[in-house]
């Protein structure tokens, strides 16, 4: 059996005298989607905060592919394999699209030709068509769809071998939002980046998830896999909202 790409082991996260993250313990498998989810203020954000150098733990480990990366800096978190798609899109709003690729891959230029950076764009734009037909625009001209678009793409073409993505609906319509989860499940599919995911909308993240944690306030409650959470009485209850209320079995 493979060893984890990810294991975060009785990770501790304050703000001052609050804790976000009280003795987590979770692990990702190489090539695994893995969804977080959890109400507001679960520690969520935190976790992938963390995880890429953003936040210092108070305690605990995060292993890397058997590394040790606490209290690592972000751009180092980045360059051993780990991009970190954030909430809220955060797209440098007064660059092009093709700019924004472009910063995706900066520590990659400092070791690459730019034959192959040019590759990895073109696979971006060939899983985004619509950021091709843009690449000359401004990102902050885009829809919110289209940034979330960008944000995923920016954030693959540093070549990730483990991907975080913080609340990719945020924002968007439902028609949008069908069309990122289609993406994300592309990218399970594909086995492009092995993937965690942090969702608010608890039925699609558990629809494309091979496993799944709950964490509620900075404690791991259940884990499973995701089709195990979306039948699991609590969940539906706490998370599914109208599907668990008509009593659809099969949200």
């Amino acid at each position: 059996m493979s060893a984890p790409i990810l294991s975060i082991k009785n990770l501790i996260v304050r703000y001052g005298s609050i804790e976000a993250l009280s003795g987590v313990s979770l692990e990702v498998m190489p090539g695994e989607l893995v969804a977080l989810i959890g109400s507001n203020g679960s520690g969520k954000t935190s976790m992938l905060k963390t995880i890429s150098g953003q936040m210092k733990a108070f305690s605990g480990d995060i292993l890397f592919s058997g590394q040790s990366i606490s209290g690592a800096p972000a751009h180092k978190v980045t360059g051993l394999g780990i991009a970190h798609c954030p909430e809220g899109r955060k797209v440098f709003a007064t660059q092009s699209v093709e700019d924004n690729l472009l910063l995706g891959a900066f520590l990659r230029s400092r070791k690459e030709t730019r034959k192959e950076i040019s590759f990895e764009m073109d696979a971006a734009f060939e899983m985004f068509p619509i950021l091709k037909e843009r690449r000359h625009q401004l990102a902050g001209t885009l829809s919110g769809g289209q940034q979330q678009m960008l944000a995923i793409a920016r954030a693959l073409m540093s070549k990730p071998q483990l991907l975080m993505l913080d609340e990719p609906s945020m924002g968007l319509a439902p028609i949008i939002i069908d069309e990122v989860f289609s993406i994300i499940q592309r990218l399970r599919d594909s086995k492009k980046a092995t993937v965690l995911l942090v969702e608010q909308l608890a039925f699609r993240a558990l629809q494309v998830a091979d496993r799944a944690y709950v964490l509620e306030q900075g404690h791991i409650r259940l884990t499973g896999t995701g089709s195990e959470l979306l039948g699991h009485p609590e969940v539906r209850k706490a998370y599914l909202g109208n599907r668990a209320a008509k009593g659809d079995k099969n949200p």
